[in-house]
């Protein structure tokens, strides 16, 4: 024991570098974990849609026309937390989807925060949902194609 105070005397900084790297893992861990809670892979997300789940899609809406996933709602982020609140509180849960995860995860914080405890957001947003080859609809005020098919058919 008079060995390590010893040494910790001698290499004070040391030390203190690494106690300080050593909470910032542990920060960093807790941190992921609990919003974790909240976000989903594409297959838990379609499992929870099967199940009734509401779709709230947050992007613009350049976006959402260009492509989002079949029976969403596109809602703005002010929006979410006024007058479509009340309306989004009939839902069982509440699944929010941005371009990467991240604004949907923050919305879905926030919204919990709000009451809504059974709000998620979808793990790497629409890109992971197009990665994954899940279906999207293209609003037809886009003018543009269906970009992902979930048949697997190409045509």
């Amino acid at each position: 024991m008079e060995q390590l105070i010893e040494y910790t005397n001698n290499n004070l900084l040391l030390v203190a570098g690494t106690v300080m790297m050593a909470l910032a893992v542990i920060f960093y861990e807790l941190r992921m974990k609990t919003g974790s809670i909240s976000a989903m892979s594409s297959s838990q997300v379609v499992n929870l849609i099967n199940k009734g789940a509401k779709v709230v899609d947050i992007r613009e809406s350049a976006q959402f026309d260009a492509g989002h996933i079949v029976d969403a709602v596109h809602v703005t982020g002010p929006e979410l937390l006024g007058e479509q609140n009340k309306k989004l509180k009939k839902a069982k849960s509440i699944v929010l989807i941005c371009d990467n995860g991240s604004k949907s995860s923050q919305s879905a914080s926030s919204m919990r925060k709000e009451g809504f405890e059974n709000t998620f957001s979808l793990q790497g947003g629409m890109a992971a949902w197009r990665r994954d080859n899940l279906p999207v609809v293209v609003s037809k005020s886009s003018g543009k194609r269906q970009d992902n098919d979930a048949s697997g058919d190409d045509q």
